[in-house]
This record gives structure tokens, C-alpha cells and sequence, in this order.
């Protein structure tokens, strides 16, 4: 758009001006504005990162990967199945009634020293003192019976050897022999009869007499009473079942432990395993045992099979009590000498190979020259915290590494004044 104003003339005055034409900016419309201050603010987004990144740069921040090793070594690798155990004596022999009564004296009480032989306890014997005695008395009456029958035996035998010389010269009748000699034959009879009575009588009064015999409870072994189920003056009924009255313990001086091990763990122990295990009452005190004995009867609790094991352990302190809850340790195999790594060896990737497809044969990175490399092994035994590493190109003293850690260090730049 031109405009037209008129100017005066310098070379000739008082003539009117000429008319020039000169251009005029048109007005700025509201779009282009938007544009204006949209392209003012990219600009300025622009130099406000291209300042970070010069600080940034300045301050000379950068990240520092640090490792984490450990020096392999060799050492002891031992792979062990645990298990829940009782403490209890290796041989306890059960002390029960075998006849019914109440109790008249009790000599034994709990950690008794008893004797092969010695009596703990006596239940009343005049019931079975009574039955002995008739039993004595018929036992008598059979043997007088014998006695008496004998005597008659030998009648009859005279009789009968006058009849058979008489019978010859017709001084007595064969009828007369003939009863002589039945008279005989059942003198012989009655004698064998009185024989047998004889014993089933004596065989009455032997079993009176065991029942008599106990009436006196007796200790069948040597050893300790661990305990005692009977008191002064209780009844005990031996009726249906036999009472148990003391539990003996043969030598406390020997213990073992009766352990439940889990179906997945009981294919590993053998007998002659090594063991160790802990209790309560002594839990600084590591007691050491040995498998004596895998029973082959399974246990299953809530569908869990279990299986017991014995362990053999020497209590020749006295310190181990029955009845103590020990929580074992069997040693299944083991390495004394192998060259091993922590197991977080084996599971560590480095950061930049995080998602890579993992290699099927095992490996380990081995810090050399400051650099994380590289070592395929073949693992062995293992326990909960280290492996063996059978082969591969590791020795004693290589920083295997074990996890890393990204640290930032900055250096402070102290900016320069101009002059």
C-alpha cells in the first residue's frame, strides 16, 4: 500500500509541494503474532538445555560402575539335610504288671539306680498266696491218692499170681482168674491215672506260684528309672492290657536322636552319616553324632511322608536329658579341600547383559585387569553357600564378582573471572 503526501518545493518557494509516494507497513495480524512468540519460546527451550548440558560438561559428572568380589579360595563345601528330632535312650525297657491288685510298696522312684533284679514295687499277695496254698494242698491229696493206688497195685499183682498157680490144678476157677487179673490191669490203670492227676496238680500250683512271683515288681535290667507311672496304694488292673508301671533306661551314658526326614531328602543318608544337632537347653553346645539306622516305615502326617532316622550320640557328661527336641543336621556329602565361590557368583549378570539369553552352562565373572570377564565352569557340590567349581580356568586368589554398584563422582569446576 503507497501513500501520497505532497512535500514543498526547496528550489522554488512559495510554489505548492509535490505529491511523493512512500510505503507503509501494514498492521501485524493476530495469527502471525502466535507464531512470533511460539518460535521466541522454542528458542529459548533450546538455549535452556544447551546451559544444562554445558554445566553438566563443566561440572565433568559422569557414573562409575564399582564390583563387589570375593577372593576364591579353597575350602570345606558340605551339602547337609536338616531335620526335628527327640533326645531319647538308646535302649528303655517298659516295667508293667502282669496281675491285678493294689500296690503295698514302692521302693523305685524317678532317677532310681536299679539292679537286674531288684524290686520297685509289690502288689498285695494274699489273693494269689491263697491260691498257691490249695493248690499245694491238692498236689498233696494226688500224691496220697498214688500212694494208696500203688498199695492196691501190688494186691492185685499177688492176687493174681496165686490164682494163675492154682488155676493148673483146678483149685480155682478160670472165672476166678480171669477177675484177678482184671483187678490187675485197672490197679495199672488207676496208677497211670494218679500219675497225670499228680502233674496237672503240680502244673496248678507252678501257676499259682508265677502269679504269685508277680506280685513283686522286679527291674529285668540294669540302669536308671526315667519314669514312674504307679502310686502308693493304687490299683492297677491287668486284665485286658498290661500296665505300665516304670520305664528303665539301660545306660544314659548313650543317647540317640529320632529324627523325621521328608521323602525328598531321605535318598541321600546312608547309615555311617555324619550328624550334628543343637537343643534348646545348650544352644551354644553343637553335639555330634552318627546315622546308626534308616527305618524303612513310613510316617504321613496330612499327606507328608516322612521317614525316622537314628542317631547315635555319646552322653558319657550326662548332659543330654530324654525327651529334648534336637534340631539336626546330617551331613549328606561333602568336599574338605575344593576351590569354591559364594553362590551369588553363579547367579551374577553384569548390568549391560541383564536381558540377554543366559547361557546353559554355568559361568562366573572374574575381574582381571580391572575389567569383568568371563569364565564357563562346571559346578560340583554345593551347599547353601558355596559351590565347587570342579573345572575352569579360575585358581586360589582370583576376585570373582559377586554384584556392582553405579556410583556418580563430580569434579567442582570454579569458574574463571574475565579481566
Amino acid at each position: 500500500m503507497i501513500n501520497e503526501r505532497s512535500l514543498p518545493d526547496a528550489g522554488q518557494p512559495g510554489k505548492p509541494s509535490k505529491l511523493v509516494p512512500f510505503p507503509v507497513t501494514p498492521p501485524i495480524k493476530p495469527k502471525a503474532r502466535f507464531k512470533k512468540a511460539w518460535f521466541v519460546g522454542g528458542l529459548l527451550s533450546l538455549l535452556v538445555i544447551a546451559a544444562i548440558a554445558a554445566t553438566w560438561w563443566a561440572l565433568d559428572g559422569r557414573s562409575t560402575v564399582h564390583y563387589a568380589t570375593t577372593p576364591i579360595a579353597r575350602g570345606p563345601v558340605i551339602r547337609t539335610v536338616t531335620a526335628t528330632g527327640t533326645v531319647n535312650p538308646e535302649l528303655t525297657i517298659i516295667v508293667g504288671a502282669a496281675v491285678s491288685g493294689f500296690i503295698q510298696e514302692l521302693s523305685c522312684d524317678y532317677n532310681t539306680r536299679v539292679k537286674k533284679g531288684q524290686v520297685c514295687a509289690r502288689i498285695d499277695p494274699r489273693p494269689y498266696q491263697s491260691v498257691v496254698d490249695q493248690n499245694t494242698a491238692n498236689l498233696a491229696v494226688a500224691k496220697a491218692q498214688l500212694e494208696k493206688d500203688k498199695a492196691n497195685l501190688t494186691y492185685a499183682k499177688l492176687a493174681l499170681g496165686r490164682a494163675a498157680t492154682l488155676l493148673p490144678t483146678h483149685a480155682v476157677s478160670e472165672d476166678a482168674y480171669d477177675s484177678a487179673k482184671s483187678s490187675y490191669d485197672q490197679a495199672l490203670a488207676q496208677i497211670a491215672f494218679d500219675e497225670a492227676t499228680v502233674q496237672q496238680r503240680q502244673a496248678s500250683l507252678d501257676a499259682a506260684q508265677v502269679n504269685l512271683d508277680y506280685t513283686s515288681i522286679v527291674s529285668p535290667v540294669e540302669g536308671t528309672v526315667v519314669s514312674r507311672n504307679v502310686t502308693m496304694g493304687q490299683t492297677v488292673a491287668a486284665s485286658f492290657q498290661t500296665p505300665t508301671l516304670f520305664l528303665i533306661a539301660t545306660d544314659l551314658a548313650r543317647m540317640q536322636v529320632d529324627a523325621n526326614v521328608s521323602e525328598s531328602d531321605i535318598g541321600g543318608i546312608k547309615i555311617g552319616n555324619k550328624a550334628t544337632f543343637t537343643v534348646d537347653a545348650y544352644a551354644k553346645r553343637t553335639f555330634e553324632g552318627t546315622v546308626s539306622q534308616v527305618r524303612q516305615s513310613p510316617q504321613t502326617v496330612q499327606n507328608v511322608v516322612t521317614y525316622d532316622i537314628v542317631i547315635s550320640v555319646s552322653n558319657s557328661d550326662l548332659t543330654l536329658m530324654p525327651g529334648m527336641t534336637a534340631a539336626s543336621r546330617i551331613v549328606v556329602d561333602e568336599r574338605n579341600d575344593a576351590i569354591r565361590v559364594p553362590n551369588q557368583a553363579l547367579r551374577y549378570v553384569p548390568r549391560s547383559l541383564a536381558g540377554a539369553a543366559k547361557s546353559d552352562q554355568p559361568q562366573i565373572w572374574v575381574l582381571r585387569d580391572g575389567k569383568p570377564t568371563p569364565i564357563p565352569v562346571v559346578a560340583g557340590l554345593d551347599d547353601d553357600n558355596f559351590t565347587e567349581i570342579a573345572s575352569g580356568d579360575v585358581k586360589p586368589g582370583d576376585l570373582v564378582i559377586t554384584a556392582e554398584k553405579l556410583t556418580t563422582t563430580s569434579k567442582t569446576v570454579t569458574p574463571r573471572l574475565g579481566l
